[in-house]
């Protein structure tokens, strides 16, 4: 069984081909049906945050809805920009979509989830200078998140003053102001203090950020899919991209390990990790990937939390990682991702991707992966279905990893969970009832 599955998983109506080359899998052979029970037991079930398992399934129902209420936000306003202001998954998930579906090239989506001046300015300098010149989407669950929420009072104060320096009321003001803001927040007004402050100020529509969804596994939630549909994407491109991510699912999910490219890639980390390898370099090669470079390693670094594990953009990284890739002292598992390229570069590509893959097989244990191209970045079906695959493969880590070391599986798994954040976000708040350290929008004088 394995040494077929230590060769090729081809998923070609997916366009992703996965290779595996000197991979560790005597380790964790006999624990991958155990797996997948462990998973299938928890998808979609209240509180364990594996609500994305079947999420493009729900948000096909809703691609109506969604480019509905995108075109109505652009005729509520004329604007240049759209700007996204959220931090972490709410910003990475977003930009990752729009790189791999192509929409990421005429700069109209910009994004802001700084907290310091200069970095204001520079956001302003970039809209022109006129704060009138962008739409705003506000992304946060309770809408408490301090970063998010300090960028959002500065626009909305500076959208009401510049209207009230051009005669409006202050009332009238902040009406204007208003219609330039969309949130995307838990559904419940008493949850969410954004979902409150849309309602009292009557910002348009109603996006969600779902149930027991992480921000780092939102890639398909409503502020994802809603600047999807903003920036351009075709609903048939949306449903074709949506049905993909489902069958991933559905795959991820099956005790077919012929064909369970994310529990075999779970197996691969987790087996080179049990056989003493823990460092692993991961390579997407193409400004395409630009952003998943991010999602990914935030995915990895929130999930895996003691695992180290490079994520880099090649061709760029090839040179100056070299040194440490290949240096014989080191021992690194391998992942390259490359483009399936049908375009003038196509020979070139094909021989630099082997030229890789022989480097990294020649060195440790290794996967080629392969994705399929259109027009400016992936097709629909491949961007839904690797997206999907990331997801199941970092938390199949973790099950695999418990399950062969004989440790007992938590109430709801630590990859899907971010405990730690709270360790800083503690220090912003008020202490014994004095002023808090930070005010969201406070106007230093």
């Amino acid at each position: 069984m394995i040494n077929a599955l230590s060769n090729v998983i081809s998923h070609s109506n997916l366009g992703i081909t996965t290779k595996f080359s000197n991979a560790n899998f005597n380790q964790v052979e006999k624990v991958l049906p155990l797996a997948v029970d462990e998973f299938q037991k928890r998808a979609n079930k209240p509180g364990q945050f594996l609500n994305w398992v079947d999420l493009p399934k729900h948000q096909l129902e809703r691609v109506d809805e969604l480019y509905t209420m995108a075109e109505n936000f652009k005729n509520q306003k004329e604007t240049e920009f759209l700007t996204i202001l959220g931090i972490g998954g709410s910003k990475h998930t977003v930009e990752h979509m729009l790189g791999v579906n192509g929409l990421n090239l005429d700069d109209k989506i910009k994004f802001y989830s700084d907290v310091d001046s200069t970095s204001l300015d520079r956001f302003l300098a970039r809209i022109g200078g006129n704060i009138t010149n962008s739409k705003f989407l506000v992304a946060s669950k309770s809408g408490t998140t301090y970063e998010t929420e300090d960028g959002m009072n500065r626009m909305r104060t500076k959208l009401t003053e510049t209207y009230q320096a051009k005669g409006l009321s202050e009332e009238d003001a902040k009406k204007e102001m208003a219609k330039h803001f969309i949130a995307v927040s838990d559904a419940n007004k008493d949850i969410s203090r954004l979902r409150r402050l849309s309602n009292s100020e009557n910002w348009i529509g109603d996006l969600y950020i779902h149930d027991d969804v992480g921000g780092r596994f939102s890639s398909l939630d409503d502020h994802a899919l809603f600047t999807l549909a903003y920036a351009g994407m075709k609903k048939e491109d949306m449903i074709k991209m949506l049905n993909a991510a489902q069958e991933m699912s559905k795959i991820a999910l099956s005790k077919d390990l012929e064909k369970n490219s994310p529990l075999m890639q779970a197996a691969f980390w987790a087996g080179n990790k049990l056989a003493g390898i823990i460092d692993g370099i991961h390579v997407y090669l193409g400004d395409m990937f630009r952003s998943t470079v991010t999602m990914h390693a935030q995915m990895q670094n929130e999930s895996m939390k003691d695992t180290a594990k490079s994520i880099l953009l090649g061709a760029e990284c090839m040179h100056h990682t070299s040194e440490a890739m290949y240096n014989p002292a080191n021992k690194y598992s391998f992942m390259f991702t490359a483009p399936a390229d049908h375009g003038e570069a196509a020979e070139n590509v094909k021989g630099y991707t082997d030229a890789i893959t022989k480097a990294n097989e020649a060195v440790g244990p290794s996967i080629l992966e392969t994705v399929e191209t259109q027009g400016l970045g992936l097709k629909p079906e491949t961007a839904g279905a690797l997206t999907q695959l990331r997801a199941f493969a970092t938390v199949y880590q973790e099950i695999l990893e418990k399950l062969t070391n004989g440790i007992e599986m938590p109430n709801v798994l630590e990859s899907v969970l971010q405990p730690h954040v709270e360790f800083y976000k503690k220090n912003l708040k008020p202490d014994g009832g004095n002023i808090p350290p930070v005010v969201a929008g406070r106007i230093s004088k």
